[in-house]
């Protein structure tokens, strides 16, 4: 039996990333990005929905993805993430228990050019910022994100 998991998202940081170290002392970031989507109601209206997604980085072998994603990505940065689905359960501190979806990023693409703090085109397998980039509207205000 065959299966795949792998998610495909391009949009906007929510926050900026928030990166910690595991007890080994790994280093993982976390950021959420906002994506849009759009349909017809049935009276014939657009109407926009957006979907918020939460990512986390790891290092992967001699890639820095973590490090990377901290150091250059803000509240508000174009983003390509690629990467699968991970669910995982805990019990909190009131003893309910959670659980959460996230996505597990392989590659995030950075998809703005460089800006005054020296901020990179690409950290991904590329530094070309892609064509579609520069042409990309901002789907997401980051100053209308709520958090």
């Amino acid at each position: 039996m065959a299966s795949l998991n792998k998610v495909l998202l391009m949009g906007r940081l929510t926050r900026d990333p928030e990166m910690r170290y595991t007890p080994s002392g790994q280093p993982v970031s976390s950021f959420s990005i906002a994506t849009n989507r759009y349909t017809v109601g049935n009276d014939g209206e657009k109407k926009e929905f957006t979907d918020y997604h939460n990512i986390v980085a790891w290092n992967i072998g001699k890639r820095n993805l973590a490090e990377q994603v901290a150091q250059y990505l803000h509240k508000g940065s174009l983003v390509y993430v690629e990467g699968r689905l991970q669910t995982r359960s805990w019990e909190g501190q009131d003893g309910q228990k959670r659980r959460t979806t996230e996505v597990i990023a392989n590659d995030v693409q950075f998809l703005e050019p460089r800006q005054n703090g020296g901020r990179p085109a690409g950290a991904g397998a590329t530094d070309e910022l892609p064509a579609m980039a520069e042409e990309t509207a901002r789907d997401v205000d980051p100053d209308e994100i709520p958090f």
